[in-house]
């Protein structure tokens, strides 16, 4: 028989951590997990041992942890003189063990030895005093990144080496020597690429300098590739524009809202749009910057607000593009509880018309801010006046009806309790600068 093909990326990803952490409470084997996320088992095995972390007790003042020599202990007169009784039996309120006892150690559960290492399937985790180790799909993926990070830190050199390089190579750089002169001479006594070596220099790690190189100042610092470029979009896998369309041929009743970003001066507060397609609703929220942590805020928000059901019921599918602010979809797609509440498709590069309906809708913004107009004095108040008198403007499209009427009969009302939503008199809709002034 052959065997299942593994999955070709080395690293594991956070939607596969949330798996692992989903199995682990409903008591899954390693082996069953690898089979879901087409790994090995000792993959699963290395990555919860080493990123599990201690669960904080919020109890521990009225149960400490149970000390490991409890039953051996012979102690006396730890807390009283005058008590003659075994302290481990002794009833009188005084310091506890865990204050004053010098052989007191706590003890760890056995089955902690073995798999699954953690406690996060034990049944009898609600009610256990012993210190508790829980894998969390979102702990163990910043503890990676932090780890990918730091790993790329730094110069891989020892202080004796780069003193030797230095004194070798930084004389012969302030003589007018070339980098190349200087390798075709010496390159096995600096035991470094030559890009390795522009970088010390560029760094500061040697005592020559960029305005000692003859042409290294000269030149204009190349611009950094943008964060969609071709070898950073495996977050479109499987949600590719034809994997949305393949969706909505077979599921055509699919509750669809487009999803994007709208710019005041870069750098500063930016809109998040959102526009159900059954009704042409768009929601509009002020966001800090532009960033995935913002967008993941108001997604947090609503499912409180809604409720998880209710959410996943009016967010089905999500069609946006390829931002920065998107590009981790898992993080959106699923609650902090690993529990998914939508799905997220990305339009093709370059093909902004794929999400027609809400590209044109932002003229609705731009009537009232102007492009180029900063955002970082308006409040989410002020952002709810010009989204309730968008939606509160009559379309063609919708034969004569607003957005508003239209979402009242296909929406779930708290949806327009919590976001304030309300419908302006047709006679009093402005959709002038003047609206916010």
């Amino acid at each position: 028989m052959n065997k299942k093909p593994r999955g070709n990326q080395k690293h594991l990803t956070l939607s596969q951590r949330i798996e692992i952490e989903k199995s682990l409470l409903a008591g899954d084997s390693f082996a069953a997990i690898a089979r879901k996320i087409g790994k090995d088992p000792s993959t699963i095995s290395k990555d919860i041992r080493r990123h599990s972390k201690i669960a904080e007790r919020k109890n521990m003042d009225f149960a400490p942890i149970p000390c490991s020599n409890r039953r051996e202990c012979k102690l006396r007169y730890l807390c009283d003189e005058n008590c003659s009784n075994l302290c481990k039996m002794c009833k009188n309120k005084g310091p506890r063990c865990i204050d004053i006892c010098p052989n007191y150690s706590p003890r760890t559960c056995e089955k902690l030895a073995k798999p699954p290492y953690v406690c996060n399937g034990c049944g009898k985790r609600i009610n256990c005093l012993m210190e508790m180790h829980v894998y969390s799909a979102k702990y163990a993926d910043d503890c990676y990144r932090e780890l990918l990070v730091s790993s790329r830190e730094g110069i891989n050199q020892t202080p004796d080496t780069i003193m030797k390089m230095d004194a070798l190579v930084s004389p012969l750089i302030k003589k007018g020597q070339s980098i190349a002169h200087i390798y075709i001479n010496h390159a096995e006594e600096i035991g470094c690429s030559r890009r390795t070596l522009y970088n010390y220099i560029d760094q500061s790690v040697l005592t020559a300098r960029n305005l000692d190189l003859r042409r290294r100042v000269k030149y204009k610092p190349r611009r950094s590739k943008t964060q969609a470029s071709v070898k950073n979009r495996a977050y479109r896998e499987g949600r590719n524009y034809d994997d949305f369309q393949k969706l909505i041929k077979s599921e055509p009743m699919t509750s669809v809202v487009e999803m994007d970003t709208v710019e005041g001066n870069k750098g500063g507060k930016v809109l998040l749009t959102m526009m159900f397609r059954n009704c042409s609703l768009m929601l509009i929220f002020l966001l800090n910057s532009k960033i995935q942590s913002e967008v993941k805020r108001v997604f947090d928000q609503l499912t409180i607000a809604l409720g998880k059901e209710s959410f996943k019921k009016m967010f089905q599918v999500i069609l946006t593009d390829g931002g920065p602010e998107f590009q981790s979809p898992s993080l959106l797609e699923y609650t902090d509880e690993g529990q998914q509440r939508t799905k997220i498709y990305y339009c093709d590069p370059y093909s902004s018309w794929q999400k027609g309906m809400i590209e044109k809708n932002h003229e609705y913004i731009r009537l009232v801010l102007k492009k180029g107009k900063s955002f970082d004095l308006l409040s989410q108040e002020a952002i709810t006046l010009l989204q309730n008198h968008i939606n509160s403007e009559a379309r063609d499209s919708l034969n004569g009806c607003t957005p508003y009427k239209l979402s009242t009969l296909l929406l779930d009302q708290e949806l327009h309790k919590y976001l304030k939503l309300i419908e302006i008199e047709p006679d009093e809709v402005t959709l002038k600068p003047e609206l916010l002034k």
